[in-house]
């Protein structure tokens, strides 16, 4: 069995800023760290392969420095890292993320499992995960707080909404994205920490995948960011309502009518 987790760094603290030119996020000079999220989906996996004859791989995207959270990764004990590093990959939104990460995973080969954390603690849009999954053409289940193999090639994953759960059944392969409820992830030991820089990490460029050039970066991005700003507030004049019980909600029908509200 042959999993891949796909990770991402984040900004180490909240205190970023936003590139004036293109309206994302300004990661230079910013200490990082592995998504919160992604720890979960690691941990998952290392589950399994402890129970199952599974291996590990990570997949991250972005620039070389990304390779310190694949290495945590590898600390806690999963097998290999593979860094998607290229210019050309530069300001992709979710969807042009996905597609690259999605012709990695294609290119790693003969991959089983693909577990994302829940989202990134720095966009929250927790899109990249189903929109691979739709790339690969495979199953996905989101949300899971409860993820196990039922059958050898079948997963059962029990999905925690707002206000329900969901049990879902999925053939393998498939692609699942994971809350925090799921488990609590380990913390590297000295000597993992140590091995860990025995254990291979593959950097791939733009011309070691097979790539159509105009779903890349900016130019395969069709969400466009032209704005970021902090809404501005706005006080609202308070209306009591008086009276019995009756005559408020007469007065509140009154103001509902006058606002074409009702």
């Amino acid at each position: 069995m042959k999993i891949v987790v796909c990770i991402k760094q984040v900004p180490e603290t909240n205190d970023v800023t936003i590139d004036p030119k293109t309206h994302n996020l300004d990661r230079r000079g910013l200490a990082g760290i592995m998504n919160p999220f992604d720890k979960n989906a690691v941990e998952q996996a290392l589950q399994f392969k402890a129970t199952n004859d599974a291996s590990v791989v990570l997949l991250s995207m972005g620039p070389d420095d990304y390779a310190q959270s694949l290495r945590e990764g590898m600390a806690m004990g999963a097998d290999s890292g593979v860094l998607l590093s290229d210019r050309a990959f530069a300001g992709a939104d979710t969807l042009a993320t996905g597609y690259v990460i999605a012709q990695a995973i294609k290119q790693i080969g003969d991959v089983d499992l693909v577990i994302f954390g829940r989202q990134a603690v720095d966009a929250d849009t927790g899109q990249v995960g189903p929109i691979v999954a739709e790339f690969l053409q495979e199953p996905q289940i989101t949300y899971a707080a409860t993820l196990r193999l039922s059958a050898p090639n079948e997963i059962t994953a029990e999905r925690l909404m707002e206000d329900t759960k969901q049990t879902l059944v999925a053939q393998l392969p498939a692609v699942v994205s994971v809350r925090s409820e799921l488990n609590t992830p380990r913390y590297p030991t000295p000597r993992n920490i140590q091995q860990s820089f025995d254990k291979p990490l593959t950097i791939w460029h733009h011309d070691d995948l097979d790539l159509d050039d105009s779903r890349l970066g900016q130019a395969g991005s069709p969400t466009i960011v032209t704005k970021v700003y902090a809404p501005t507030p706005v006080k609202r004049e308070l209306t009591q309502l008086t009276g019995t019980p009756q005559e408020a909600a007469g007065q509140l029908i009154k103001a509902l009518k006058d606002r074409q509200l009702l």
